[in-house]
């Protein structure tokens, strides 16, 4: 059966560590579910990255690896509107060569990758001159955030915007950053406001951070979905399942039809 290039399209993003191919391996159950409705598109991170050893026993072959942000203890800062510049430039690219027709409706990221999809949404939410926006003429629907720490990044790729608060610059190392939202407060100018769906592995070590950029989605827009694994995607066929028919609820709740026989029974 060839490739139906009309479906609506998602754009998936891949945490650090890996890179395009092992994330497209990753996701495979869920494509396996999902490839009738929606096709994926999978993106490079811009910088090299060491690979923790379980994933180098298993996609060695797959190298280099990549990550989107400085995070670890001994990576420097980076110069914000360039990083900026390069996050743009690698899904931009992509997006051109992509021979689909479909309209751009979602993203899908998983652990780093979720923070650059809750960096573009807050983005399209928040930036009035579209222009200034990281992907000008784009409006995703919703996106998928897996395994995801906080904070949101500000990706301002023309270095002339203001980072509001609670937000860390597109160079700052994450794991240094502490300015995070109390949940509670008046301003909301932090908020992701397009609805998202957040997975999180309850045995996964980085769960409060998860936590973190969950509050980070304002109330009412997005979704909590918990399963029992780790730091990975889910794989078994139950967990699998209640992942695809929440990101179709989500997409559903964003006006998108699907039509469903019998195979789609999960």
């Amino acid at each position: 059966m060839s490739e139906d290039l009309s479906l609506p399209r998602i754009l998936c993003i891949h945490g650090a560590g890996v890179n395009a191919a092992i994330f497209q391996i990753q996701c495979r159950a869920i494509i396996a579910k999902l490839k009738d409705k929606f096709r994926f598109i999978f993106a490079d991170g811009f910088l090299e990255d060491y690979a923790h050893e379980t994933v180098t026993s298993v996609y060695g072959e797959f190298a280099p690896f990549k990550r989107w942000l400085a995070y670890r203890e001994n990576h420097e800062p980076l110069d914000p509107v360039a990083t900026s510049q390069s996050i743009v430039k690698q899904i931009t690219d992509v997006m051109e060569a992509d021979k689909g027709t479909g309209e751009w409706v979602g993203l899908l990221g998983f652990s780093q990758g979720g923070i650059i999809s809750s960096s573009l949404l807050w983005a399209q939410d928040h930036i009035a001159d579209e222009s200034k926006r990281p992907l000008p003429g784009i409006k995703f629907r919703f996106a998928v955030i897996m395994a995801a720490p906080g904070p949101v990044v500000h990706i301002d790729r023309t270095g002339t915007l203001t980072k509001p608060r609670h937000l860390a610059h597109a160079g700052e190392v994450l794991c240094k950053f502490t300015d995070f939202p109390d949940e509670d407060q008046e301003d909301e100018t932090h908020l992701v406001i397009t609805p998202t769906l957040h997975v999180h592995g309850l045995r996964d070590p980085a769960l409060p951070l998860h936590k973190k950029l969950y509050k980070y989605s304002k109330k009412g827009t997005s979704m909590l979905l918990e399963w029992d694994g780790d730091h990975r995607l889910p794989i078994k066929s139950e967990d699998v399942g209640r992942t695809v028919s929440r990101m179709l609820l989500l997409a559903e709740k964003t006006g998108m039809e699907f039509y469903y026989d019998d195979d789609d029974a999960w």
